[in-house]
């Protein structure tokens, strides 16, 4: 299959990236590892903003990186699109659906015991799966195309399920690099460099980095010594943001550790806003918006929320600026393109993994959750229906068939 034909790369103006975001953001269910399906299918498949091995590249450096990885994912494809006006176009309204959600849960006075129906819950699930899946197999058929690189995949896979945590990825991903730079020079030798210019100088680079490493060190000495509420949300949030690897998930501990024990939250309230957060589209990280929105302390409402959301998202905003440059200059050398090839075959692991658990596990419990979720993918893949229709049709067919 030939490969899409880059369109116009950093051509595009920051109202059309924030158009294709936005319908993301309100169509992407399933989480991070699931938001890679919809992302690739609209900015690869259709709209051939980036190839496939950009687009590898770009997700590799983002799972590396501690943060939101789908929300930085979208940072970078909308920053090469757009550059700066673009990016933050793109981020803001990828994030936007969920936030405005969250923060209006809060604003009602969500009851402690409010949950989603479970049938909504579960028919998402399913949906993620057919989406990672999806993704798996797009991604797999383009990065593991010889017997190597289709064995580190595989050994990526292994040690994913054999280690069983999330924070085992960049261990993960490092052995990849290794193996590829062992084993995968042959596989590149031949190929051009891929550079793909993307507009970050290496004095924003240091800049970014160096606010990065300032606030998480001054940010813990403003809060003891002032009593202001706003510096002790934005410094547990931004706390939470800068030290999560793992996706949002792993971030929920951090986030309870900075809520619960204090009062700002109950755990009744910490819980419910995460169930919702569950059955919503976009970045889970906007999960920290509502928790803002409804802490006991002033400020909170719309300001508690924005101020939350600020400190959960700059620390992985700020990290990607710090590391473009960088990544750009190495990638095109032989033994960084080598290494480059080990990482992308480790991601496609990493995503099969990710499928079997917690993806395929928390969502297939019986025989017909398996029928329903390879009915999903068929309509994905071979039926190529847009995602967010194999969404809605899920999720009817869990309320109709029930548990």
């Amino acid at each position: 299959m030939m490969e899409p034909q880059l369109k116009n790369p950093q051509g595009g103006r920051a109202l059309p990236i924030a158009r294709v975001f936005l319908k993301l953001g309100m169509t992407s269910f399933g989480g991070p590892l699931a938001h890679v399906g919809y992302i690739r299918r609209e900015v690869v498949e259709r709209l051939a903003w980036v190839d496939e091995a950009l687009f590898a590249e770009l997700l590799a450096l983002c799972q590396m990186l501690p943060g939101p990885s789908s929300s930085q994912l979208v940072f970078c494809l909308a920053l090469r699109r757009g550059g700066y006006a673009g990016a933050l176009a793109g981020f803001l309204a990828f994030a936007l659906p969920s936030a405005v959600v969250m923060t209006v849960l809060a604003l009602i006075a969500l009851r402690p015991q409010t949950q989603p129906p479970a049938f909504l819950v579960h028919g998402l699930q399913l949906a993620a799966v057919a989406v990672v899946a999806q993704a798996v197999l797009a991604m797999g058929r383009t990065l593991t195309p010889d017997l190597r690189r289709a064995l580190i995949g595989l050994a990526a896979l292994g040690a994913s399920l054999w280690l069983g945590r999330p924070g085992a990825q960049l261990l993960i991903i490092g052995g990849g690099a290794l193996a590829g730079l062992l084993t995968c020079r042959a596989c590149v030798a031949d190929a051009p460099p891929h550079i793909e210019a993307l507009p970050v100088s290496r004095r924003v680079a240091v800049g970014a980095l160096t606010v990065f490493l300032a606030l998480l060190a001054v940010l813990p000495l403003l809060v003891r010594a002032s009593p202001a509420h706003w510096i002790a949300l934005f410094g547990a949030t931004y706390r939470s943001g800068a030290l999560v690897f793992g996706g949002g998930h792993v971030m929920l501990p951090l986030l309870r550790a900075g809520f619960v024990p204090p009062g700002w939250v109950t755990d009744a309230q910490f819980l419910a806003g995460y169930g919702a957060a569950q059955a919503l589209p976009g970045p889970l990280f906007t999960f920290a918006g509502y928790l803002g929105a409804i802490c006991a302390p002033e400020p909170h409402g719309v300001l508690g929320a924005l101020i939350a959301l600020g400190g959960i998202f700059l620390p992985g905003v700020l990290l990607v600026l710090a590391a473009l440059p960088f990544w750009d200059a190495v990638r095109g050398r032989t033994g960084a393109r080598a290494a480059l090839a080990g990482i992308n075959a480790a991601v496609v692991g990493l995503l099969a993994a990710a499928l079997c658990t917690p993806v395929w596990t928390g969502a297939v419990h019986r025989p017909p959750d398996a029928l329903l979720a390879l009915a999903a993918f068929l309509l994905l893949v071979p039926a190529r229906l847009p995602p967010w229709l194999v969404v809605l049709g899920t999720v009817a067919a869990a309320a109709l068939f029930g548990d």
